[in-house]
């Protein structure tokens, strides 16, 4: 009994000395950012949370939940959540699975999920997955994971329930909020591997149309092969179709944006709590295409990445957006790995367009809203992963109508109208 009571007054001290120590640091680092907090302030509230440790330690009825490791990890996560729905404390095994997600391949419903206003919503199924197949919607609820409800889950913890070896069965309970319908929907997970430019083709009048359904590292040489095989095919116009993109990498989206600018114009800026934290991202590609018309097509699962590139091409009146408001993800999260395996998600800036308008929690709003209903989405969706494309008007598919595209399709067709005449006119008045 002597010896545990010692082993036990060691770990209080270690835990007070490490807390201490905390306190020490992170005092500095307020003194540095300016905000005035005394150092008996944040001692008092230290010796708190020491306290109720203690307490625990002593009174809980479950010893076997009271480890150190289990009750900071616990406050550690509680503290990181309470700041916002994307920072984040990831202990050694979620952090691990993290790393894994960025490697490109993995076994899952091929789905993007996000907190939104306290509820875990997806906010886009990839194209060609599971989830995809299955019917999931981007704006979909997710209420419960194999019976588990997800109220109060985290966002890795839900990663963790939803990801799985291939072939194996994941049943997710959704509430579709435009019909209010609730389902249950099995999925079998797979390895997701999805190109990220397709649907490449010459519609009619010159128009060009491409989607793009994610940004990762070989999108803007796909954009770039796809780009040559339309002006080989006599491209006057373009369509880029972001619907349902959930987004990706910055560097993607830089990549992407700078094709349709000019050199130097910027694309998009982070600001952050400390000044020093500003960063902005100009066009610098070699390749730019500035001649014809760009309409982009943009909906609710329209996210992150996607959501630069709308921005930056809406902002330099470069494209003319049409669909509906896009998700709003606009916030910067820096990893930062702790010694003992263990690492913190943090916020720490937020993405701006050229013209200073937020995305975070704003979104972009198009300039011509064009809605589209649940069901015929879900028609559409179906169509063109079969075909691989959907004709505006519904040729050989009358129920099949794309909305959205048609009406970016008239909005190029009277900009070249417009310029034919111009030019037209440019000639006749040098006559």
């Amino acid at each position: 009994m002597a010896l545990r009571a010692i082993r036990h007054n060691l770990g209080w001290l270690v835990v007070v000395f490490l807390l201490t120590a905390n306190f020490v640091v992170g005092a500095r680092l307020y003194q540095q950012d300016g905000v005035v907090r005394t150092k008996e302030e944040a001692y008092d509230k230290i010796a708190l949370f020491t306290k109720v440790i203690h307490q625990i330690q002593q009174n809980y009825v479950d010893q076997e939940n009271t480890s150190y490791e289990d009750l900071i990890y616990g406050a550690l996560k509680g503290m990181l959540q309470s700041l916002d729905t994307h920072s984040q404390f990831l202990d050694p095994e979620m952090y691990s699975d993290m790393k894994e997600d960025t490697s490109g391949q993995f076994g899952g419903l091929g789905i993007v999920i996000s907190l939104k206003d306290g509820v875990l919503t997806i906010v886009a199924p990839m194209e060609d997955t599971p989830g995809f197949r299955a019917g999931l919607l981007a704006g979909d609820k997710i209420i419960e994971i194999d019976g588990e409800s997800t109220e109060g889950m985290s966002l890795p913890e839900a990663v963790k329930l939803l990801r799985g070896a291939p072939d194996t069965t994941v049943t997710v309970k959704v509430l579709r909020p435009e019909t209010q319908e609730i389902k249950d929907i099995s999925v079998v997970r797979a390895e997701i591997k999805v190109p990220s430019v397709k649907g490449t083709t010459i519609l009619e009048d010159g128009i060009g149309y491409l989607r793009i359904t994610q940004f990762n590292a070989p999108t803007a040489e796909a954009l770039q092969r796809a780009l040559d095989d339309l002006e080989g095919q006599g491209m006057r116009a373009l369509v880029i179709d972001l619907r349902n993109n959930p987004g990706g990498l910055l560097t993607a989206a830089i990549e992407v944006s700078q094709k349709f600018l000019s050199r130097g114009d910027l694309i998009v800026y982070t600001q952050g709590r400390d000044p020093r934290q500003k960063q902005q991202f100009r066009a610098r590609g070699r390749r730019r295409y500035l001649e014809f018309p760009i309409a982009i097509l943009v909906n609710g699962g329209s996210a992150s990445a996607s959501e630069i590139v709308a921005g930056a091409l809406q902002d330099h009146n470069r494209a003319i957006l049409v669909g509906e408001k896009t998700f709003g993800k606009g916030s910067v999260q820096s990893v930062i790995g702790l010694e003992d395996g263990s690492a913190i998600r943090l916020t720490t800036a937020k993405y701006y367009t050229p013209s200073e308008r937020v995305i975070h929690e704003h979104g972009i709003a198009p300039q011509i809203e064009v809605h589209m209903n649940p069901e015929d989405w879900r028609k559409l969706m179906n169509h063109r992963s079969r075909i691989g494309m959907v004709v505006p008007g519904g040729e050989g598919d009358e129920e099949v109508v794309d909305a959205q595209l048609q009406r970016a399709m008239d909005v190029l067709k009277g900009i070249m109208i417009f310029e034919a005449r111009n030019v037209k006119d440019l000639m006749a008045s040098r006559k």
